[in-house]
């Protein structure tokens, strides 16, 4: 299988973008569960990481084992950085506006090079560096405003706790590329459970509300996850990227059609600003990709 194969590309770009919807479906899980944060969060993550191992051994079967066994501190920092961003992920959802916590979550391929710099000393491109910019404005302008409910200064900081998770996730994973994804992504859900089970009330849940993490679990965590596995194979990385984004727009449209949730006025001014941002780097890095195949 190769990425200029149009069959296995167009079957990479469905499984991709359906991932994104999948991702983009928290904030309505969020806000229609009614038990706590905590609660969630412990159940989520038994469900979810159960699903993704089951399905890690499906696919490798007699090699799973042995793969396993390999795992080394790379996967553990992968496991750790990702329980982080999703505790903080769906935290920031659970004290602030869907769109607020999306919008800085948008700014992650930006934290990301900035991250990226720092650790593994990767320099990014004037490109980059411009959107970064851009980018920050645009948050900035939404962090002006701190007032009322969607303006959770909690929930926002948790957002930027989010951010700064999944970039150092990204940049683990960039460094040690060998880092088998399932299994460290069951492993971060499970130990999300056991960092919020001190603080849960497993046996308080109604069965309404077990129903719906069950399926928050498994369509919008575990099925996004191996959709995106399956599917970041067969496109290249600025294609994946750019449909994965989709999820941040998504995200808090579906909870305002659905919810009725409308986002800050500060958001409305901030948010295009830091979607002009990423959409614009995703754009060009997609259109250099394109340039390199055609010229290789």
């Amino acid at each position: 299988m190769t990425l200029d194969d149009p069959r296995q590309y167009r079957l990479g770009v469905l499984y991709v973008a359906i991932s994104a919807l999948a991702w983009s479906t928290s904030g309505l899980f969020i806000r229609t569960i009614t038990t706590d944060l905590m609660t969630m969060l412990f159940w989520r993550g038994l469900v979810s990481g159960s699903c993704v191992l089951m399905l890690f051994f499906y696919m490798e079967r007699g090699a799973a084992i042995t793969i396993l066994k390999r795992m080394r501190a790379p996967s553990f920092m992968a496991m750790f950085f990702s329980a982080v961003s999703m505790i903080s992920g769906i935290g920031s959802m659970y004290y602030t506006s869907v769109a607020d916590a999306m919008v800085i979550y948008a700014t992650v391929p930006f934290v990301t090079a900035g991250v990226a710099y720092l650790w593994i000393g990767e320099k990014a491109t004037r490109a980059t560096l411009i959107a970064s910019a851009v980018a920050i404005c645009g948050v900035l302008v939404m962090l002006a405003d701190s007032g009322g409910e969607s303006g959770g200064l909690l929930g926002k900081g948790l957002a930027v706790i989010m951010t700064l998770s999944v970039a150092a996730l990204a940049t683990v994973m960039r460094k040690y590329r060998g880092v088998p994804m399932l299994p460290a992504m069951a492993g971060s859900a499970w130990l999300c459970s056991l960092m919020t089970f001190s603080f849960a009330a497993p046996l308080s849940v109604s069965a309404s509300d077990m129903g719906l993490i069950v399926v928050f679990g498994i369509v919008q965590n575990a099925f996004g996850l191996i959709l995106y596995t399956a599917g970041s194979r067969r496109v290249p990385a600025a294609d994946a990227s750019l449909l994965t984004s989709l999820e941040v727009p998504l995200t808090p449209l579906w909870v305002w059609l659905i919810l009725g949730e409308t986002p800050s006025a500060a958001t409305m001014i901030g948010g295009p600003i830091v979607l002009a941002a990423l959409f614009g780097h995703i754009f060009h890095e997609v259109r250099r990709d394109r340039t390199v195949v055609v010229a290789s």
